[in-house]
């Protein structure tokens, strides 16, 4: 890589996001929808070292159109696939999309959740409004937490859902 371009992308670093978005327009020739710096200086690094040193291969390009065609890039099923005239009735195999108000941080209704705690494991399923505990029925994860453990916890951190959440993955075992 020459040295001024690597000076170029450099200096991108210390740019500021007003900068880096008139950078972008002047690279890109569109406006960016994004206000992150560093997703922008990422994608103008990646521009200008295409514009100085080339794109991506036509046989590249072919190659990705294959695979993207091969592909099965849903991870969401559409608005209403699941639903069922049967009240309360859900696919548990399936990630759905539900009616209402269902905390997108929550793994689909009938997921049971563990976790050991002070020697105990603990086992919750995910109801479509609540949580089962023991026969009980909780409004939220907090309150289960509170019921369980005699103090104020936040339930997601408690299950292991926050970090689920960062992550891309599920679970609640610690």
């Amino acid at each position: 890589m020459k040295s001024t371009l690597v000076a170029e992308i450099r200096a991108l670093r210390e740019m500021n996001v007003s900068e880096l978005h008139a950078k972008y327009r002047e690279v890109f020739e569109e406006e960016p929808r994004s206000r992150n710096k560093d997703f922008l200086w990422r994608r103008i690094a990646w521009r200008i070292q295409a514009l100085e040193q080339g794109d991506i291969s036509e046989r590249a390009l072919h190659r990705a159109a294959e695979l993207a065609r091969d592909a099965d890039v849903r991870v969401r099923a559409p608005r209403g696939a699941f639903e069922s005239d049967a009240p309360g009735a859900v696919a548990r195999t399936h990630l759905h999309a539900f009616k209402g108000s269902h905390d997108a941080r929550l793994p689909v209704p009938g997921t049971i959740l563990t976790r050991v705690y002070r020697g105990r494991t603990i086992r919750v399923t995910v109801l479509d409004r609540g949580f089962e505990h023991e026969g009980c029925v909780y409004r939220s994860l907090t309150a289960l937490t509170q019921a369980i453990t005699g103090a104020h916890w936040n339930g997601f951190e408690f299950f292991g859902l926050r970090k689920a959440e960062r992550t891309g993955t599920r679970g609640g075992n610690r």
